[in-house]
């Protein structure tokens, strides 16, 4: 059985983003969410992107820790 790490890198890897920390906070300081946003919605995904965060989310698979936490981390007050 494959183990992998699902981390908030692998996922930005997963989504064709760079995924070093710097770009992670680049990426996170330079997009959000408006309020009852629904991350999948949001015009800066891809549509490859958005197909991919809408599968996991629907089939709730292992990413979806990862993705409830980048929804989180685009959300500024």
């Amino acid at each position: 059985m494959e183990v992998f790490n699902h981390n908030l890198e692998n996922l930005f890897q997963q989504l064709g983003l760079p995924s070093d920390r710097e770009a992670i906070n680049s990426f996170i300081a330079d997009h959000h969410l408006e309020s009852g946003e629904d991350l999948t919605s949001a015009a800066f995904w891809s549509a490859s992107q958005k197909q991919f965060l809408e599968e996991a989310k629907l089939q709730d698979a292992d990413w979806v820790e990862q993705i409830d936490t980048l929804d989180t981390l685009l959300r500024k007050d």
